[in-house]
């Protein structure tokens, strides 16, 4: 028997039961199964499976963000219900359950109150769609509609359900996608998007965009996909907001749940007293349809270090493996990427470097307030017209998650970029940056036209700046503002200097002028084999994950050469410099492979920064009013 068909025999056989070691023997069941080798692969995903295909109280899996974390709630752990026939008191358990049995016994000396805390979760934010694709290819888990959404037919009980499982045709049994995804390596604008239900327009900044209507809360507008409440039971303090998770829990989507607007059911109040004092707004954020938004009672949450479906999922000898015997390849797939960006960026082979280093780029750790290991690249000189808008299509595939801001003047003044908490719905509202860590975040700055920033435009420029320089959002609590840190890519396209902050500018140098852009991009990128492109995507997911070090050798050596260059050149040669040539030797070693610098790395290091510096110096005695 599978395991998401065990779910529902667990906890109505606990409630008849009252060893209090039941609860950890479920728990202790599901991880250690979980934990086995493509286990997981056999449980179904709301992320991949329409809601209606799921049963309730099923065994599902979500791959999410934490977008909200609400308020500890209370509940009935355990309670007593008196049968109406028989009389006879029976123990029930209300955990991993949303709604109490009938006949509670509110008198009853045994009802247990315990408390859970609620994660509001939406699929990870700017998951493209190959990636999407990826994960249900290795989803090996197959449903059938579950009976309880089919107006059409009569309810059965379970056990016809099991039956059909076995007798139902395959054409029937494969999951409905909603519509088929585009080539793998295509330009996206084919795929299929995200199914089941769309975020509104809410990104913009009116007053009553907070609490005025239901919508799913997705930070990127246009998003699809399922949110989900999920319920947590242990562990709270391993929890963050902002977290990517994979979670594993049991499905609830009670009808009860459902109903949104009307008066609630006095008996509902037994399961959490403090909603009589919620206002319809909260009711309606913290409450929405369980058809719209189900309930997931967690078991067992993995944090994902990354999103790569083509890599090993967590730290594992099967993943050891995997690395080392990609790690013999990287220097042919880093050339072979590198020719690839070179094309793309018109042939100049400077600018697609700095590319490259800048998609494998990580904030890897923090010291005091500095984030190191950031590299945000400013790619000035770019072409009008459509270029930036492909060149970002590109860039998209190579990378699991990727926003595009074009950065318009309307846009920036209109859009939310900055995740507001409203009161009156108590909740948070989230905004544009409130994104997975290793996101590419694309600011297409050639869409700036002349006009006037408003407030909200200057805030929204000040956003992008913090992030750029800090790796952090303050998110907006009326009041004061919170600090939360980020690992964010930022890649500025511009045709002038950017006016926002960058770790390197690199001023492009087209050596090709073709006739057609758009046919010229698109016969290079579709070139490129199904293969090739995934090669592409483990290599950059990759290095970004191996460990680097310096040796008291190389350091002395660097420090010496440092030295040096200032005695050469004291007015241009500062600390500014001598971190990102760090920084670029860092990423050089890791794009090769190496997880160590070498004397030569750091040459390459330097030599590469001495050839943008003078190119920039260049570019600056040509346009004279850059600064």
């Amino acid at each position: 028997m599978r395991m998401w068909f065990i779910c529902r025999f667990c906890c109505p056989a606990a409630q008849s039961n009252s060893n209090p070691e039941w609860e950890a023997k479920v728990l202790e069941y599901f991880k250690g199964q979980l934990k086995e080798k493509e286990s997981h692969s056999w449980v179904p995903s709301l992320n991949d499976v329409p809601l209606h295909y799921l049963k309730p109280n099923s065994l599902v899996k979500f791959r999410c963000l934490v977008q909200d974390m609400f308020d500890p709630e209370f509940y009935m752990g355990v309670y007593e219900t008196v049968d109406p026939s028989t009389k006879a008191n029976v123990l029930r358990c209300g955990k991993y359950k949303d709604v109490t049995e009938c006949g509670v016994d509110l008198n009853s000396r045994n009802t247990v109150t315990a408390e859970r805390q609620t994660f509001y979760c939406v699929p990870i934010p700017g998951e493209i769609p190959t990636v999407v694709s990826a994960c249900q290819g290795k989803n090996q888990a197959r449903v059938v509609p579950s009976t309880s959404y089919v107006p059409s037919r009569q309810k059965r009980s379970y056990e016809e359900d099991d039956d059909d499982m076995d007798t139902q045709p395959q054409k029937q049994r494969e999951p409905h996608t909603g519509g088929k995804f585009g080539t793998v390596n295509g330009l996206p604008g084919a795929g299929r998007p995200r199914q089941e239900t769309e975020a509104p327009s809410s990104q913009t900044t009116t007053p009553s965009d907070c609490s005025s209507h239901l919508d799913l809360n997705f930070p990127l507008p246009g998003e699809r996909g399922p949110a989900c409440l999920v319920k947590v039971y242990e562990g709270l303090d391993s929890f963050k907001l902002n977290d990517t998770l994979e979670i594993y829990g049991i499905l609830s989507v009670n009808p009860v749940l459902t109903v949104l607007g009307e008066e609630k059911d006095p008996s509902l109040l037994l399961l959490n007293p403090t909603e009589s004092m919620e206002t319809p707004e909260e009711q309606r954020a913290h409450d929405p349809p369980a058809s719209l938004v189900p309930r997931l009672h967690m078991l067992y949450a993995r944090p994902l270090q990354h999103n790569n479906p083509l890599l090993p999922s967590a730290p594992t000898e099967d993943q050891s493996a995997f690395v080392s015997s990609f790690l013999v390849e990287m220097a042919s797939v880093r050339a072979e990427l590198l020719a690839y960006l070179t094309h793309v960026l018109l042939g100049d082979g400077l600018a697609a470097e700095y590319l490259l280093l800048h998609l494998i780029s990580d904030v890897y750790t923090r010291r005091d307030v500095l984030p190191l290991g950031k590299f945000t690249l400013n790619l000035s000189g770019c072409p009008l017209n459509s270029y930036t808008e492909r060149l970002y299509q590109i860039v998209q595939q190579l990378v699991p998650c990727s926003y595009r801001l074009s950065m318009s003047l309307h846009t920036m003044n209109s859009m939310r970029l900055v995740p507001k908490k409203d009161y009156v719905a108590n909740r948070l509202v989230s905004g544009a940056l409130q994104l997975a860590r290793n996101t590419s975040l694309f600011l297409d700055e050639t869409q700036l036209e002349q006009g006037q920033l408003d407030s909200s435009g200057v805030r929204n420029i000040t956003a992008l700046g913090n992030l750029i320089s800090w790796q952090k959002v303050d998110y907006d609590f009326s009041y004061h503002q919170m600090e939360f840190p980020c690992n964010i890519n930022v890649l500025v396209t511009s045709e002038g200097r950017s006016l926002l902050p960058s770790d390197c500018q690199v001023p492009l140098q087209p050596q090709v002028t073709p006739p057609n852009m758009e046919e010229y991009l698109t016969t290079i990128h579709m070139a490129q084999f199904t293969s090739q492109i995934n090669k592409f995507r483990v290599y950059l997911s990759l290095a970004r994950t191996l460990d680097y070090s310096i040796s008291d050798e190389v350091t002395k050596a660097v420090e010496d050469d440092f030295v040096d260059m200032r005695k050469d050149d004291p007015q241009s040669v500062t600390a500014e410099d001598l971190h990102r040539m760090l920084v670029v030797a860092r990423l050089l070693s890791l794009s090769l492979g190496q997880t160590t610098l070498s004397r030569d790395g750091w040459m390459r290091a330097k030599h590469i920064d001495m050839l943008r510096r003078s190119r920039t110096e260049q570019q600056k005695s040509l346009n004279g009013n850059e600064p």
